[in-house]
């Protein structure tokens, strides 16, 4: 019995078909980490280059509240201090590291939003329609909280810089300087990020607004803590600029939390969920 080659079809393997989550297979999440580092990193070297062209106006206004600082204490009293380097290759280094992180602070909504479509697949779809709620929170807030760290830097300066002994000169590295105005400016600005989390939990359903309201006096108590040890000066006055903006920030979004409990709620009634039976089984848990 002779078979037609004509009539022998080679089927080919159909192509799967999309999730309708989104969600995809590890070789496509692979390849979208790639194209997502790609972007990020590419917008971070353009922020280096405008950083590094623009690094004169970066360094003044970097050293600005040292200047402020010192102006201040020699209407009390005579204070020699001034930066210095300490090798020869000093001034190349800093001027990349400022250049870095100029790039790191332009580009930050570029990344931060790559980072979140990263892991956007993997949320359901009625929780992505957030993204933008968190791209709009997210960098207004971190550029907010270094902007109060920046102006309340001079103060903090101010204190460290009076313990300096009468006839003794103060000459920090500018490595030194710099690695402290960093870590102010980037406590402020992470310690501002936190009511975007706190309201992003709540939303997709891990922390309730009566978790919040139960913990509230304790949150608060460690928010005081948390700017007292985070910050780099000793002095009360940064201590408190740190503390009262997160406070507020914290109570703003429990406040958003709570109206978000009320609408699910509200939801899940009008579908004919017993919540009142819920919520009292999870009390006898």
């Amino acid at each position: 019995m002779s078979l037609s080659l004509g009539r022998l079809r080679v089927r080919r393997p159909s192509k799967p078909s999309p999730d309708p989550e989104g969600r995809m297979a590890l070789v496509e999440h692979l390849r979208e980490l790639r194209s997502r580092l790609f972007k990020a990193v590419g917008a971070i070297l353009l922020g280096m280059i405008l950083g590094w062209i623009f690094y004169p106006q970066l360094f003044d206004l970097l050293r600005e509240p040292l200047d402020m600082a010192i102006k201040n204490l020699q209407a009390q009293r005579n204070v020699d201090v001034k930066l210095v380097f300490g090798d020869v290759a000093g001034p190349l280094m800093l001027q990349l590291k400022v250049a870095l992180i100029a790039g790191l602070v332009i580009s930050s909504p570029v990344w931060l939003y790559q980072l979140w479509a990263f892991i956007l697949p993997g949320l359901h779809r009625n929780e992505r329609k957030w993204t933008m709620v968190f791209m709009g929170s997210a960098a207004p807030l971190f550029i907010g909280g270094v902007v109060v760290g920046y102006y309340a830097m001079p103060k903090g300066l101010n204190v460290l810089i009076d313990f300096t002994p009468s006839g003794v000169s103060n000459y920090p590295s500018v490595d030194v300087f710099l690695s402290f105005v960093l870590r102010l400016l980037l406590v402020f600005g992470v310690a501002f990020e936190i009511p975007v989390f706190v309201v992003m939990l709540n939303l997709v359903g891990v922390l309730s607004s009566a978790t919040l309201a139960r913990a509230r006096a304790w949150i608060i108590f460690g928010i005081f803590v948390f700017a007292a040890v985070a910050t780099p000066s000793t002095d009360p006055v940064t201590m408190l600029i740190l503390a009262i903006p997160m406070t507020i920030l914290f109570l703003a979004s429990e406040q958003i939390a709570r109206l978000t409990d009320r609408r699910r709620k509200a939801k899940l009634i009008a579908q004919g969920i017993d919540i009142e039976g819920i919520e009292r089984a999870g009390r006898d848990d």
